[in-house]
């Protein structure tokens, strides 16, 4: 039989895979468990049907649920296509029938890649990025964690102390210690100034002094205490003390982050550029897996980015553009370097101070200065150097 394509519908139990031929028959539909018995055999099922083991296989995920079908697909040195979730979605208003089962899904997957050639193939990436992209996903999700906690704190406390809410600045730790022992105005008022400067200081909360006055001024102009103050101070004390643990969280998983991205081969050279520090660094070579084999020219990198928008043109409406499929991490790597470099790095600030000057807004002068990025840390990491200010001077014979 000729070439067979492969779509995988993934879930969290159990997959649904699905085989079409080159002229989009259904060879095989099955719903097997997301165990390594179960997927053996259907990775076996399926290239019984090749007879020269030529098989495509397609996901529409590239970790998580289906993580233990890819490590068999790619240790059986089968060929995997990433199809993202959205465009199958787009696909299937193109087939017959209303309905959406997981089988409609995987032939929806299968027969995209069967007759589509714009598809990513998925490859293992080396230890090191797959090390960094589960400590990079880890730290996303303690940061989101931290800032639902810090507006949850905000909200208790606004509903208690309105004047020492807008006084605190509850992203340092300084305010949060104060908060751990101290919630309530009269309480405040009643340690007063120097008692109040002396205990952060005993503490090593930086600028105390300044703290302890803008904690008791707040404290002034309130004398009257708000129905259910005790339980809420209360709560503001555990949410305080939530914030903070979760500040410590974030400050190992930085460790940890930095300890694996020095060991990677780039490291050096990435955090060369200008505003690339060691979590956007990290975040940079987790997305591309440790290499950049899978983009044979700058404009791929900047495309998966996100970066190099797309003309989204019809009838009489021109030059409008959009991003097609691009990740979301790298396009943020790209996006948060440029803002940073534009402040130390004087030819990102003239590239953007040109932008600027041709009439471009902040963010497209910014999004202009992300995409020349891009060439800048490819060409880079091909030669093999390390960013320099000023650019060497090449010898020609």
């Amino acid at each position: 039989m000729s070439r067979i394509w492969a779509g995988i519908d993934s879930g969290k139990g159990y997959h649904h895979g699905l085989a079409v031929d080159a002229e989009g028959r259904t060879l095989l539909s099955r719903r097997v468990a997301n165990d390594e018995p179960e997927l053996l055999q259907l990775i076996g099922d399926v290239l019984a049907l090749a007879d020269d083991g030529q098989v495509t296989w397609a996901i529409d995920m590239t970790g998580g649920e289906p993580a233990l079908l890819l490590c068999l697909l790619i240790n059986h040195g089968q060929e995997v296509l990433y199809l993202p979730g959205r465009l199958v979605n787009r696909a299937s208003d193109g087939y017959r029938g209303e309905g959406k089962t997981d089988a409609r899904d995987a032939y929806v997957i299968a027969d995209q890649a069967r007759m589509r050639r714009d598809l990513r193939p998925i490859r293992p990436g080396d230890e090191a990025a797959i090390e960094l992209r589960l400590l990079t996903g880890r730290r996303a999700d303690l940061v989101e964690d931290r800032t639902r906690a810090v507006n949850r704190l905000r909200g208790t406390l606004l509903s208690m102390f309105p004047a020492l809410e807008r006084a605190l600045d509850l992203t340092n730790t300084g305010p949060l210690m104060l908060l751990t022992e101290y919630q309530t105005p009269a309480a405040i008022r009643r340690v007063g100034v120097t008692r109040l400067t002396k205990w952060l200081a005993n503490r090593k909360v930086r600028n105390a002094r300044a703290l302890a006055e803008a904690a008791v001024q707040a404290a002034q102009r309130q004398h009257t205490a708000i129905p259910g103050e005790k339980t809420i101070a209360r709560l503001v004390h555990t949410m305080a003390a939530g914030v903070m643990a979760l500040n410590e969280q974030i400050t190992e998983m930085d460790k940890l982050i930095e300890g694996r991205f020095r060991e990677h081969e780039l490291a050096g050279i990435v955090e060369s550029v200008p505003g690339i520090g060691v979590v956007l660094g990290a975040e940079f070579l987790a997305a591309i897996g440790g290499s950049l084999d899978d983009f044979a020219s700058p404009d791929a990198l900047a495309a998966f980015a996100g970066v190099a928008p797309a003309p989204k043109d019809s009838g009489k409406v021109h030059g409008n553009l959009h991003r097609v499929s691009y990740h979301r991490g790298l396009q943020r790597v790209f996006y948060t370097s440029a803002l940073v470099s534009i402040r130390w790095d004087p030819n990102s600030r003239a590239f953007y101070d040109r932008k600027r000057s041709e009439g471009k807004k902040h963010v497209q002068a910014v999004l202009a200065l992300a995409r020349r990025r891009v060439n800048v840390l490819w060409a880079l990491i091909r030669d093999q150097r390390c960013y320099q200010v000023t650019p060497p001077v090449i010898e020609t014979a």
